[in-house]
């Protein structure tokens, strides 16, 4: 597997468009077009919200009832939710404005909205948009870059990946972009994730790949414990690199299988470096827990406590913040056997052993912590069970952007 530079439209046969259409933002781009120009086999990992915005409804249904899908529209500023029968019908109409435009079938067009809720889209600017990306719908690499840029709200920056491998000696593309920056929580978050790849597969397998990637990828990132009403990962596979259609757990499987996991392992991470207000990723790594299940919810633990979130943001290493959230996690384990570290690019640093502080240099500690990615590292002598989470700290500015966001 090798990392190469694009996103969403760097597999096979995938274009990409982006406007502004004063959807909400009036000074950048606010709608993205995503195409395939033959059908594909479609997969969707939705939010565990109770309250469920109407693209997520309407997606849910299109990916389950469906065969394939071809386009998928996103817009950015209003998420469509809280919004009834009218939001439902906007969904229809956004999937009817792209069959009149490009002839692709309603039932074939996924659409996708992140932003305020409770606000109804303005559909006749959501119908221009569409009308005004679809003749610049194209395959490059620039397409795809700006189409990142347009489903963003308070991301401070695009997020994307793609990588390629090999697959009955044809060369195959998983590539992606996401959006996601606050109100992100375990069980996806504010997030958008589309990925796409050329590989031929089963949509069975497809979708049975993409939900048992999802609790070790977008489930282990929280920014600020809220989970959305929004939360969509969807996969798009169209055949174009012309391997033998992958129908059973087999080794080409298992390449795929490595290769999704590298991509969304990638975007979860950009969006948790990403988070509102973020100065630092924080990374939360357990080893030789007893089980995988008990791993990650030390894991989560960790990175969802204010009070370690904060320490992170203050460069502090108040070793007893992240000990006493793994404490109430509901995790049994022996404090006085776990051993605590602090790693960055700047160095490792072991903080607490057999029950008590190691003694270490709070210089030392300081430098390691100040580096824009840090991973709090927790040994628990109980097996060999691992998992990793990931988050950011706690600034003043998260405050700040959640205070006025809907001004």
């Amino acid at each position: 597997m090798e990392i190469i530079t694009g996103g969403v439209t760097a597999a096979k046969g995938f274009q990409a468009a982006a406007t502004a259409a004063g959807i909400k933002y009036q000074d950048r781009m606010d709608m993205a077009l995503v195409v395939s120009r033959v059908p594909a086999v479609s997969a969707g990992v939705f939010t565990r919200n109770v309250v469920k915005a109407a693209p997520v409804k309407w997606d849910r249904q299109m990916v389950e009832q469906e065969p394939c899908a071809q386009a998928v529209v996103i817009n950015a500023g209003i998420a469509n939710a809280g919004t009834g029968a009218e939001g439902m019908g906007y969904c229809q109409k956004t999937a009817e404005t792209v069959e009149n435009v490009l002839g692709i079938p309603a039932g074939r067009v996924l659409v996708a909205s992140t932003g305020v809720i409770g606000m109804q889209l303005p559909m006749e600017k959501l119908a221009a948009g569409i009308r005004k990306m679809a003749p610049n719908l194209s395959e490059s690499l620039e397409n795809g870059h700006q189409a990142s840029r347009a489903i963003m709200t308070t991301d401070t920056r695009p997020k994307e990946v793609a990588v390629i491998f090999e697959v009955d000696g044809k060369m195959v593309t998983v590539g992606g972009m996401c959006k996601g920056s606050g109100m992100i929580h375990p069980n996806m978050c504010t997030m958008l994730s589309f990925v796409t790849t050329d590989i031929a597969i089963s949509k069975e397998l497809l979708q049975e790949a993409l939900r048992e990637d999802v609790e070790d990828t977008y489930n282990m990132v929280s920014v600020d414990g809220d989970t959305s009403t929004n939360d969509t990962v969807l996969l798009l596979a169209n055949g174009m690199a012309g391997n033998q259609e992958i129908q059973e757990k087999d080794a080409n499987y298992r390449k795929f299988i490595e290769a999704l996991h590298y991509v969304n392992t990638a975007l979860a991470r950009k969006m948790a470096a990403d988070g509102e207000g973020a100065t630092a990723l924080f990374e939360a790594k357990i080893i030789h827990a007893d089980t995988k299940e008990h791993a990650k919810v030390l894991a989560k633990s960790v990175i969802c406590s204010s009070l370690s979130k904060a320490a992170i943001y203050g460069h502090d290493a108040n070793w007893g913040r992240f000990l006493c959230a793994m404490g109430y996690s509901g995790v049994e384990f022996d404090p006085e056997a776990v051993e605590l570290f602090f790693q960055s690019k700047a160095g490792k640093i072991q903080i607490y052993k057999d029950g008590v502080s190691t003694g270490y240099s709070e210089e030392e500690a300081t430098r390691i912590l100040s580096e824009e990615e840090v991973t709090f590292l927790a040994d628990m002598k109980m097996g060999e069970a691992e998992a990793v989470a990931w988050g950011c700290d706690l600034t003043y500015d998260y405050v700040k952007i959640n205070a006025d966001y809907r001004s």
